[in-house]
C-alpha cells in the first residue's frame, strides 16, 4: 500500500492521460509537462479519459510504485483545466479514491444554536 509520509505532496494532473501508460510512460509524463521528478518522493495521481481510472506513481526510495484504480460506477471527480497540476492534501486525495468531490466536501451535521 501506497503510505506517503507526511509532507508529502500529492498532485493531480490535470487532463487526461492514457491509462496504457506504465511506470516509464508516467514518469516521463511526471518530468514533461508537469516538470517534476518522478523520484522526488511525492505522489502523483493520473486519470484516463473516461474518467473512471486513475494511476498514482510514487517513488518510495526503493523503487517506482503504481497503483491503479477504477470505479465500477461514477467518475473521479478532476479540475477543468487542459493542462498542468493541482496539489491535494491526503485527506482531499482519500476522497478522491473514494469517487467523492473533493473539491466541495458538504457535511452531513450542522451544529445547532446552544438553548
Amino acid at each position: 500500500m501506497i503510505r506517503p509520509g507526511p509532507g508529502t505532496r500529492i498532485w493531480l494532473a490535470c487532463g487526461f492521460t492514457d491509462m496504457r501508460r506504465d511506470f516509464d510512460g508516467l514518469a516521463a509524463r511526471v518530468q514533461s509537462p508537469l516538470e517534476q521528478d518522478p523520484f522526488s518522493g511525492q505522489l502523483f495521481v493520473f486519470r484516463g479519459r473516461k474518467g473512471d481510472r486513475v494511476k498514482l506513481l510514487w517513488w518510495d526510495g526503493d523503487g517506482l510504485c503504481l497503483l491503479a484504480k477504477r470505479l465500477e460506477n461514477g467518475r473521479f471527480i478532476w479540475p477543468q483545466a487542459s493542462e498542468g497540476s493541482v496539489v491535494l492534501t491526503a485527506a482531499q486525495l482519500a476522497m478522491l479514491l473514494e469517487g467523492i468531490d473533493w473539491r466541495r466536501p458538504v457535511r452531513t451535521w450542522q451544529p445547532e444554536t446552544a438553548g
